[in-house]
């Protein structure tokens, strides 16, 4: 008797455990917020992606796969700033699932937990690719991305109580390594200076120390002209920049007609996680453009 009371109670507690709990499916727009999610979440998550680690996050469609994948979704985690205003609003209204529309527990803009820069509430289009409420390109910030952890963790613990302590254990050991990564990131590329083809990588300038002296585009999005071309022909020659820095899909043409110009490199750099071999996750990101920036 003492036996199969042992045993009922045994079934009730491991059927009511969190342990058997469904998977909470989130929905993330981009790869580092996946690979984020990833991290505190760990087996208690599945991430779906939305745009592809060699896509212009700048430039996407919204596409009935998107739609399907956001139906089924708990949580959608977006960067903000305007980056996917061209594409999620549709893809969340279209999938009339109503955990995660606006308002609710399993919307997130991820930038709520940032300080962006370059705020212009003032700037239209008229301007370029602007974005009125702030550069959004702040996956690339070391000193930021330690809130966007925990902002992700508290959202997590919201939807799925249950396993909060999982969830701040996994926050944990993400930022004791963010930790120990800026330690080594901080003092490498202290005093270099480049030319950048977009207003990508002002946040990773700011937290480790080096400048952008100039751009290639002159206006966000829009090709440069012969004009400025030339302009920027003379200010390199003079002030001698480190490199001229882009992404893969950032005015290859562009960069390759000054450096033959000036004779300064180009270094193309990986702007997201799985955007090439050997970057799997966000620290993976981080580590190769300060070792391709530091020349090592």
């Amino acid at each position: 008797m003492l036996i199969k009371a042992f045993l009922a109670l045994f079934t009730t507690l491991l059927l009511s455990g969190p342990a058997l709990a469904a998977e909470l499916n989130v929905l993330a727009t981009l790869p580092w917020i996946g690979s984020i999610a990833k991290d505190i979440g760990g087996d208690r998550v599945s991430v779906t992606v939305l745009v592809k680690p060699n896509q212009d996050p700048h430039h996407i469609e919204a596409r009935p796969s998107m739609i399907s994948a956001a139906r089924k979704a708990d949580i959608v985690m977006f960067n903000g700033l305007d980056l996917e205003i061209g594409y999620l609003p549709v893809i969340i209204e279209s999938s009339r699932n109503p955990k995660i529309q606006p308002g609710n527990p399993g919307y997130l803009d991820c930038s709520r937990f940032v300080e962006a820069i370059e705020i212009d509430f003032k700037a239209d289009r008229s301007q370029g690719d602007v974005h009125p409420l702030g550069n959004p390109h702040y996956h690339l910030s070391t000193s930021r991305m330690g809130k966007v952890g925990r902002g992700i963790a508290e959202a997590l613990s919201a939807l799925d109580s249950g396993n909060r302590a999982l969830y701040m254990a996994n926050l944990a050991t993400f930022e004791k390594k963010l930790a120990e990564r800026r330690k080594e990131w901080d003092g490498r590329l202290k005093g270099k200076n480049y030319v950048a083809f977009h207003r990508f990588f002002e946040y990773l300038a700011a937290d480790l120390g080096f400048r952008i002296t100039g751009y290639i585009e002159q206006r966000p999005g829009i090709p440069p002209s012969s004009g400025h071309m030339a302009g920027l022909v003379a200010s390199m020659s003079r002030e001698e920049p480190n490199a001229l820095i882009t992404t893969s899909y950032h005015g290859g043409k562009a960069a390759d007609f000054l450096s033959k110009k000036t004779g300064v490199k180009t270094i193309v750099l990986p702007h997201e996680v799985g955007s090439r071999e050997g970057i799997d996750d966000w620290f993976d990101l981080v580590d190769r453009i300060v070792h391709d920036l530091s020349g090592e």
